[in-house]
């Protein structure tokens, strides 16, 4: 009986510091801090069960809709590489619009070109960090296969509330790609967040002044693995060095 005591106390030690270790990760990943790129989330009232609230199974098309919104979105160089917006027919303030809602509300220099008939601007240093992923099955040279999926629900959200979906980014491999996902409602006040078209088709990054709208603390949090596979044999594929490099941008720092 001593023996058998003895081999179990180590294996339960083990086991308790496994379990803390993965409560600590858990509460890193229900910061905003923990990702790089949010997407807000309309919530639609076929969402809502009859409890409700927001049925679990709704909360992996959100991550799919955030997971998705990145990669397909185009990507842009940076570096050397800059905007030339030329304009038949609008005047300055309207470019300088179209340039605030590039930049996510940035301020970015703009410059005027001389030598231009109509209203045209230099704008430096403007990077779009996406991927520009093309998913059409005759078209792509590759597609991403989901293989995992997992969710842990915190605290519930509801139709009519409009939360923020949170990407980061955990390994990039030779063809696969593992995330971290989350959830953040909105603070409970009277007025819903503002949100407009460009948050709800572009997203923003983390550091985003819109970011104080939501909890500091997910109501969810998740994890999914993108395959990416040729799509015509379904066999792995490397990631183009743009593809990986976009992915690399949203890293996630391993928790303390």
């Amino acid at each position: 009986m001593t023996s058998w005591v003895s081999r179990l106390l180590p294996r339960n030690g083990r086991s308790l510091a496994t379990a803390s270790e993965n409560q600590r990760a858990e509460d890193h990943h229900r910061h905003q801090e923990a990702y790089g790129y949010f997407l807000p989330i309309q919530t639609r009232w076929q969402d809502n069960d009859q409890y409700g609230h927001v049925n679990n199974v709704v909360y992996y098309s959100y991550f799919d809709t955030i997971i998705n919104q990145y990669l397909i979105s185009a990507f842009f160089q940076e570096k050397q590489h800059s905007i030339l917006c030329v304009s038949v027919f609008g005047p300055e303030r309207v470019l300088r619009a179209v340039f605030k809602r590039l930049t996510h509300d940035r301020n970015l220099p703009l410059s005027p070109i001389s030598g231009q008939p109509h209203s045209a601007f230099h704008c430096g240093s403007l990077a779009f960090v996406y991927c520009g992923l093309k998913t059409g099955l005759l078209t792509s040279p590759m597609v991403g296969f989901m293989v995992t999926n997992q969710c842990t629900f915190h605290t519930p959200v509801s139709f009519p509330q409009i939360p923020v979906a949170a990407l980061a980014v955990e390994k990039v491999g030779h063809s696969s790609v593992h995330y971290r996902l989350a959830l953040f409602p909105p603070k409970p006040t009277k007025e819903t967040p503002s949100v407009s078209h460009w948050d709800l088709s572009d997203g923003f990054f983390f550091g985003h002044p819109k970011l104080a709208h939501f909890a500091s603390l997910a109501c969810t949090t998740g994890s999914s693995v993108h395959i990416f596979v040729n799509p015509a044999t379904s066999k792995p594929l490397g990631l183009p060095e743009d593809f990986r490099r976009g992915l690399l941008r949203l890293m996630s720092p391993a928790p303390g």
